[in-house]
């Protein structure tokens, strides 16, 4: 078959590791045999990232501002331990936290359902989408040690030079920490944003969820804005589309996911939206069976796998040793961008590709055939572990057929 053309180039922003080794496996497999592949290639591998003093994250972040669609193979946030490892010049920060604060995103995560892996919610029979507000909070924060005696005071110098105090704590008697945290209206309105058109899009419910009664002044700001954006510019497109737009308190909303039936989209302040992204995805089965993309208010779109580097897999692939390595989000990636590229240039033959590459991945896993992680919560009969190239060279015989 002749190859799908593309006329416009999408960013790809190479990663580290395992997914690094199936970045390029699931290229040459499943997307090169079809399509004529047009990127803006950025290397975000963790060595290349210290030799351009972490340059290379920001370009390819305005690469994508420019070009309007990315994707993304996870990368490495280095701790300590990978300082000595790939000898750094220093901790570099999170490429996606990096990304993230450039575009101005919001993180939407959606669980991949497949029959024959059921949540451990059972009463989870549609996906639960989360949306996280990538800016500020803790991924921003300033902290001190204190010395026992000290006082602590958050202090504000005004434009005009004066000063307003409010007292932290009196450290009598006992050493402490302290925490300063952030965030500004242009970007709590910006998430905001997205998750309102994000729910229009998608035509599902919207549900926000903060701790307004503790945090009077901080999560309350969260809570008004999005009420004040909803009643201005929102709520007649969703009474005309018969979706809500529903606020509560964070721990009531855990309480309500638990007992609900999904099909919503779930927006979180940063911080929640890391833990809860993570809880969902591991009811729903896998972390590795996620959907993650950040999108700017603008309409930027940047597509990821929600998962990390399976470092551990890595290095029994560098022995040699044959790894059964889930690659299901990182194709998901991949198709999302591609779909996406081809949406906003009217190729019918790419969505189609994007939409046809989805499908033959979980029919490879609902006939049976998938990687180690799914064959211990499958409830399929007569199913087949398979390595991790095997399982995209399944997927692509079914591909072929479907193309």
């Amino acid at each position: 078959m002749e190859k799908i053309k593309m006329t416009t180039p999408l960013v790809e922003m190479d990663g580290d590791e395992m997914t690094r080794v199936i970045w390029k496996w699931i290229k040459d497999i499943l997307i090169l045999p079809y399509v004529d592949l047009n990127t803006e290639y950025y290397d975000l591998g963790l060595e290349h990232r210290n030799e351009t003093n972490d340059q290379v994250t920001i370009d390819s972040a305005e690469a994508t501002k420019k070009y309007g669609v990315a994707v993304k193979c996870a990368t490495i946030t280095p701790n300590a331990a990978r300082m000595t490892e790939y000898n750094l010049k220093e901790m570099w920060k999170s490429p996606n936290g990096t990304i993230r604060a450039i575009l101005d995103g919001t993180v939407f995560r959606t669980p991949i359902i497949v029959n024959g892996i059921t949540p451990y919610i059972p009463t989870w029979t549609k996906p639960i989408t989360i949306a996280r507000h990538a800016y500020g909070d803790v991924y921003k924060n300033t902290e001190l040690r204190v010395e026992e005696g000290s006082k602590a005071e958050l202090v504000v110098t005004k434009k005009d030079g004066s000063e307003e105090r409010a007292l932290i704590h009196d450290f009598k008697g006992t050493d402490g920490i302290i925490q300063g945290l952030h965030n500004t209206d242009k970007s709590i309105s910006s998430f905001a944003r997205a998750c309102f058109n994000f729910a229009v899009d998608t035509k599902q419910d919207l549900w926000f969820a903060t701790k307004d009664t503790i945090s009077k002044k901080y999560d309350h700001r969260f809570k008004d804005i999005f009420a004040e954006i909803y009643e201005n510019e929102y709520k007649a497109k969703f009474e005309e589309l018969g979706i809500e737009y529903f606020y509560t308190l964070i721990d009531d909303a855990v309480a309500r996911v638990i007992r609900s039936n999904g099909g919503y989209i779930w927006a979180c302040k940063n911080y929640d939206g890391d833990v809860m992204s993570d809880m969902v995805a591991t009811a729903y089965g896998s972390l590795a069976m996620m959907t993650s993309v950040l999108v700017s208010p603008d309409g930027v779109y940047e597509y990821e796998a929600a998962h990390g580097t399976v470092q551990r897999h890595y290095y029994k692939y560098l022995k040699g040793e044959k790894t059964s390595t889930n690659s299901v989000a990182t194709i998901f990636a991949w198709s999302g961008a591609l779909r996406k590229r081809g949406e906003l240039d009217k190729n019918d033959a790419l969505v189609k590709y994007a939409d046809n590459l989805e499908k033959a991945t979980i029919q490879t896993i609902e006939e049976g055939v998938m990687t180690g992680d799914l064959e211990a919560l499958s409830s399929i009969q007569n199913k087949k572990k398979v390595d991790s190239e095997e399982f995209l060279k399944a997927i692509n015989e079914r591909l072929a057929k479907l193309m």
